[in-house]
């Protein structure tokens, strides 16, 4: 199961909804922190309770100081212990600020799994396209394929860069994975040594 940290700057987003966080996935496991300001002294009640929701696995970090950048640089400092201690894991920070984006950018170098996200909904695994239907999804992957005749992808990454194409580049790693396989199950393709061949299109 794969872990991903959701670093919340509450100060700049204040997102709805956590418990889409849950979904119904076992594949995936979030662990959530709130990070906030000195100045927001009230939380609303929807957001606490979902928080309650995660048990263990979700955490507020109140910024007791005040003054520019303090909660940025709290952020900074929980995400480079967490990826000290998980670097396997994957690392969402929820900001608007793109003053995060040189340290991701450092980090990825690290061959860390990071990204900055606006939105909690623009995590890949909360995406709409995530969410249809594995047959809803294949059989618009072969209605694809069987068009494009001799065009089609003859290598997997360029087969899942061309599935990932076709829904948007929404589809997070895992279910491009999964879709792969499943095209595989239903004898649509075979796959040898890195190369792809088509049947039944």
């Amino acid at each position: 199961m794969a872990t991903h940290h959701v670093l919340i700057d509450y100060e700049n987003v204040q997102p709805k909804n956590l418990a889409a966080l849950k979904g119904d996935s076992q594949e995936v496991d979030f662990r959530i922190i709130v990070f906030v300001g000195a100045n927001q002294t009230r939380l609303p009640r929807d957001l606490v309770f979902e928080m309650q929701s995660f048990g263990s696995d979700a955490q507020y970090i109140e910024i007791t100081g005040s003054g520019k950048n303090a909660l940025d640089f709290h952020i900074a400092y929980y995400l480079g212990a967490l990826t000290e201690r998980e670097p396997k894991a994957i690392f969402h920070v929820i900001s608007k600020d793109t003053g995060y984006d040189q340290l991701i950018k450092h980090l990825k170098g690290m061959r860390i799994d990071v990204t900055r996200q606006k939105d909690l909904f623009d995590i890949p695994w909360l995406s709409s396209a995530n969410k249809k239907p594995a047959d809803e999804q294949i059989t618009a992957i072969v209605k694809n394929l069987s068009a494009r005749g001799s065009s089609r992808p003859r290598k997997v990454k360029t087969l899942k860069n061309s599935i990932n194409s076709l829904f948007d580049n929404k589809l997070a790693p895992e279910k491009i994975d999964g879709l792969v396989k499943d095209l595989q199950d239903r004898k649509y393709i075979v796959i040898k040594q890195e190369n792809v061949t088509y049947r039944n299109m």
